[in-house]
């Protein structure tokens, strides 16, 4: 499968260059040197076009680190990203507003009607207009309203300075694109290229993430894109030919550690590997003190059901149980995300959490493919991109927000996911009668959550997505779309000491974490010692739980946060007409 690849990255690469030679034809008064490929000879033929097209997949598929950095409240970080620190300043440029992927597109679409073979430009104009579709829908995430651009731009085009178009008007666009894609797409399985199967999970996202937006945002129309997320969803599970797999003893854990993506459920995957001498950085991101993020918090660990599906947080100590006990007979995805008491890699040996890597105290090993590794930086397992697992949920989700759920939905969706780990699916009227107060409160659920009669149920679904996508880059715009920016200014847990004194955190018999306080440090054979208060903040003074990031004062605003801002030399380039987002002050007299 690697090999196959390797002439494909090659093209990437060389059509990457290739884009700047073509694009930039204008600053060179459309003359273009008689040895050099140009659009008036290019774009001719199936060869052209798929290679035309090849560089959308560098510009646009996502690397590694923004998948499994995935920002937010349960995965901290050494760094806060500054929206979630109450950090983010109005730029002069950039800062997301950035167009050139999109003027690649539209000049691809502007020439591929130069080839006459009409099956290979349907199909690769299809292949542009998902990667347009694409763009849309991320600059809508995290904008709002943009100005919509379906051709090049010249430099005396008056669409330079057009104000931002609706919301409407760009998704219904965005829409459009993916209904041509999933119409023209070739239905054959492909890891690494857009498939009709890849449309429709897209659409499935785009359409799950506007629903809801609009729906906690009081934004109206949102029943018909929920709809639209239900539809494709169902015809996806139904007709794709993809499923949750359940390859090896651990097959939640072993589907993100393959060297080569697993194509029973992983729709689109980015390809890494020695051979192609592609890397990322995964294993420095999990294992290296100095590029190692700051753990998980203990509000995705309390998230965990036990492992016959009641509910951890129905325990009476849940908020006081040390890092063994709470991690006994919980929810195997537990142990295939974090170093739990037990875990082995595959040189034999035991290796713990250690907390001057994962602070909080929980170590994440997801995407660990217990491989010897040259370096941090050159973890070579594939990174999906798209898995059945997110269409399922979707459909799980759109189903309950529109009030039409029903348990047989639940059965085809979440129940095939929990199987995969032996748990029990979700049960519709139980979820409804009796709603988790663990995931109603403000501190560690979702207090803005509809308050109609699914409630228990949306409850249990938001549960379920965040505990199979973490690390999967979901969490930030989940939290956006469900109006919960507030999450950010919980305090940020981790794992609870009763005190100073030698810890066992795997129940072994030897010490593994020795915490003291001021200058009473004493003898200890742990190999993990912290002096309280310097090296560990306890939320208590000398007790309680792990806390990080809590000398960065945030403080989530509900009018302008939910957005980014518009930068400010764009709204002077346009007198005013682009206007700036909510809350966001310029000082621009218009």
């Amino acid at each position: 499968m690697k090999n196959k690849s390797i002439l494909k990255h090659f093209v990437w690469i060389a059509l990457f260059l290739f884009g700047f030679c073509t694009i930039s034809c204008e600053d060179m008064l459309d003359k273009y040197p008689e040895d050099k490929v140009t659009p008036g000879t290019f774009y001719k033929n199936e060869r052209d076009l798929r290679l035309a097209t090849n560089q959308f997949y560098v510009e646009m598929v996502p690397v590694a680190a923004s998948i499994y950095e995935d920002p937010g409240d349960i995965i901290i970080q050494t760094f806060l990203d500054e929206a979630i620190s109450n950090q983010r300043l109005i730029p002069e440029t950039g800062g997301g507003w950035t167009w050139s992927a999109l003027r690649n597109i539209n000049f691809y679409l502007e020439h591929s009607n130069q080839c006459n073979d009409e099956v290979s430009r349907t199909r690769y104009d299809a292949v542009a207009r998902f990667f347009r579709a694409l763009f849309y829908y991320q600059k809508v995430q995290r904008f709002g309203d943009v100005p919509w651009y379906d051709h090049v731009l010249g430099s005396n085009d008056p669409d330079l300075y057009k104000p931002r178009d609706s919301r409407e008007i760009v998704m219904q666009h965005v829409m459009e694109d993916l209904d041509y894609a999933i119409n023209n797409l070739p239905s054959e399985k492909s890891l690494y290229e857009i498939t009709k199967w890849t449309a429709q999970a897209l659409k499935s996202r785009v359409a799950l993430f506007e629903g809801t937006f609009r729906k906690y945002h009081g934004i109206s129309d949102y029943q018909k894109y929920l709809e639209a997320c239900a539809d494709v969803s169902k015809k996806f599970i139904t007709e794709s030919g993809y499923s949750i797999t359940k390859t090896g003893n651990q097959p939640y854990k072993q589907l993100f550690a393959n060297l080569n993506a697993d194509e029973t459920e992983i729709i689109l995957a980015r390809d890494y590997g020695r051979v192609l001498g592609f890397y990322h950085n995964v294993q420095g991101y999990e294992v290296s003190p100095g590029t190692a993020n700051m753990g998980v918090t203990k509000r995705l660990i309390d998230s965990y059901l036990m492992k016959d599906g009641t509910r951890f947080t129905d325990k009476n100590n849940y908020k006081i149980m040390q890092f063994y006990d709470e991690c006994q007979n919980r929810d195997p995805r537990l142990s295939q995300t974090i170093r739990t008491p037990g875990y082995v890699r595959d040189d034999g040996k035991k290796y713990l959490p250690e907390m001057g890597v994962a602070k909080t105290g929980y170590q994440l090993i997801k995407y660990d493919a217990g491989t010897a590794y040259d370096g941090y930086s050159k973890s070579e397992n594939d990174i999906p991109i798209f898995r059945a697992a997110e269409v399922y949920l979707n459909f799980a989700e759109a189903k309950a927000e529109l009030g039409t759920l029903t348990q047989s939905d639940l059965d085809i969706s979440i129940g095939p996911i929990r199987e995969r780990v032996g748990l029990p699916s979700i049960n519709l009227e139980q979820a409804n009668a009796n709603p988790d107060p663990f995931l109603e409160a403000a501190e560690t659920g979702y207090p803005n959550v509809d308050k109609g009669a699914n409630k228990g149920v949306i409850l249990e679904i938001r549960r379920e997505r965040t505990i199979e996508l973490v690390m999967e880059g979901f969490r930030y715009y989940d939290i956006m779309r469900w109006k919960e920016g507030k999450a950010f200014d919980q305090a940020f847990r981790g794992m609870y000491f009763p005190g100073p004194g030698e810890y066992d955190l795997d129940n072994d018999g030897i010490k593994d974490v020795y915490l003291y306080t001021g200058s009473n440090r004493q003898s200890s054979v742990a190999t993990q010692q912290y002096q309280i208060g310097t090296d560990i903040i306890l939320s208590e003074g000398d007790k309680g739980n792990v806390v990080v990031h809590s000398q960065i004062p945030r403080a989530w605003n509900e009018v302008k946060d939910y957005y980014y801002p518009i930068p400010s030399k764009d709204r002077i380039l346009t007198n005013g007409a682009l206007t700036q987002n909510p809350g966001w002050e310029d000082n621009l007299d218009f």
